[in-house]
């Protein structure tokens, strides 16, 4: 993969090489996520932040009756008329993009063609939501090339039900509201039912925030994924017989739930107490990090990984070795998954000078294991989607 510093300018040139015009180029951010996994799409609460590892997209009108985009990293291209298109059953990546397009015409905005090229270091099946950086980067990008003059949120609406409709992962709208609205140095502490939010500074005095990529793709998210957002809206169906102001896990306490177990399979009680429970652990930790409790946060990363292990069931052999290897040593805070499951990062806590050290021998460790390497990535918090100078 080409170095940080040369992507953008080799999006640029290669694009201005295939196209012959000079491009509006942006960069739209991947995200991690400080706690609060799975209930963005059940109205609860989440702590995301914006990285500097990206997706980088050239942009400009075309010339002729197609439009053109470029998945550089793949080596593949997809052209098609603005005017009369569909999912791609040959291209999956390009749906993405095709999405938002489509998002964006059910509006009152009006799109002609256009070419576009995009690569980035985003890593793709990790849970840094690549994805979300590709439609959210599209948006943009089309926002600019038009003059739509859309509002970020909107732009952000749009980029969710682009995967919805196009990709057919029902996601929850924290992805793309992180890449889009993110700040440097800042999580983003979002209410999912309101879109209320606010910055939060990220003061981890003596700690580092490591991600650990385990490199095994997470295959079985997407159709997982879906299955886990309907168990959670299978128990709201049961609950709301008992409680008629429900109208999701939201609006649930561990007590009422606890309650209504035996009217819960068990498969369900355990989804539904997972989000109840991690919902009030980013609660916890916006409180804990302000009062700078740090012992607490890590208490909050290794309970949370053990809900997503035992309650949502959304890790696996490798990423559970992985937190345990790190919530075992004493350089390192806490530890837990980080994404929507089944492989990808994992999020660490590192004490600041440890950092390397930690890397190193949790790399052997897991090689030893599972005869692969991870691939670690020291985090910087960055801000939203942007034009590139």
């Amino acid at each position: 993969m080409l170095e940080k510093v040369d992507i953008p300018q080799n999006v640029k040139i290669t694009f201005v090489s295939k196209f012959g015009d000079e491009p509006i180029l942006i960069k739209a951010p991947g995200r991690i996520n400080l706690i609060g996994e799975h209930t963005d799409y059940n109205n609860g609460f989440v702590l995301p932040a914006a990285t500097d590892q990206a997706i980088y997209l050239a942009v400009a009108k075309s010339k002729t009756n197609e439009s053109t985009i470029v998945a550089l990293d793949l080596e593949e291209s997809y052209s098609f008329d603005i005017k009369d298109f569909g999912i791609s059953k040959d291209h999956l990546w390009a749906n993405y993009i095709l999405g938002v397009i489509a998002e964006i015409q059910k509006s009152v905005y009006t799109l002609d063609n256009f070419n576009m090229l995009f690569s980035g270091d985003v890593p793709r099946g990790s849970g840094m939501s690549s994805s979300a950086a590709l439609e959210c980067g599209t948006c943009f990008s089309l926002n600019e090339l038009f003059q739509l003059n859309m509002a970020k949120v909107d732009m952000v609406k749009m980029s969710q039900k682009a995967e919805h409709n196009y990709v057919g992962v029902m996601c929850g709208i924290m992805d793309q509201f992180a890449s889009m609205m993110g700040k440097q140095d800042q999580a983003i502490m979002l209410d999912c039912k309101t879109l209320d939010f606010k910055y939060f500074p990220i003061k981890l005095e003596n700690y580092i925030i490591v991600l650990c990529n385990s490199n095994v793709s997470h295959s079985l998210a997407d159709s997982e994924y879906n299955t886990r957002r309907i168990q959670c809206e299978e128990g709201v169906t049961a609950l709301r017989k008992a409680y008629i102001e429900v109208e999701s896990l939201r609006d649930v306490t561990l007590q009422q739930l606890i309650e209504q177990q035996n009217n819960l399979t068990e498969v369900v009680f355990n989804r539904c107490k997972y989000i109840i429970e991690e919902n009030m652990r980013v609660l916890s930790m916006t409180k804990a990090m302000e009062n700078e409790q740090f012992d607490q946060v890590g208490d909050l990363l290794k309970t949370a990984h053990h809900g997503m292990q035992f309650e949502y069931e959304i890790t696996s052999p490798e990423i559970d070795f992985m937190a345990d290897f790190a919530n075992k040593r004493d350089d390192v805070l806490g530890a837990r998954m980080m994404g929507g499951g089944f492989g990808g990062c994992t999020i660490n806590f590192v004490k600041i000078g440890f950092e390397d050290q930690f890397i190193s021998e949790l790399n052997e460790a897991y090689q030893a294991t599972f005869s692969r390497e991870i691939t670690p990535i020291k985090v910087i918090i960055s801000n939203g989607v942007s034009i590139v100078d």
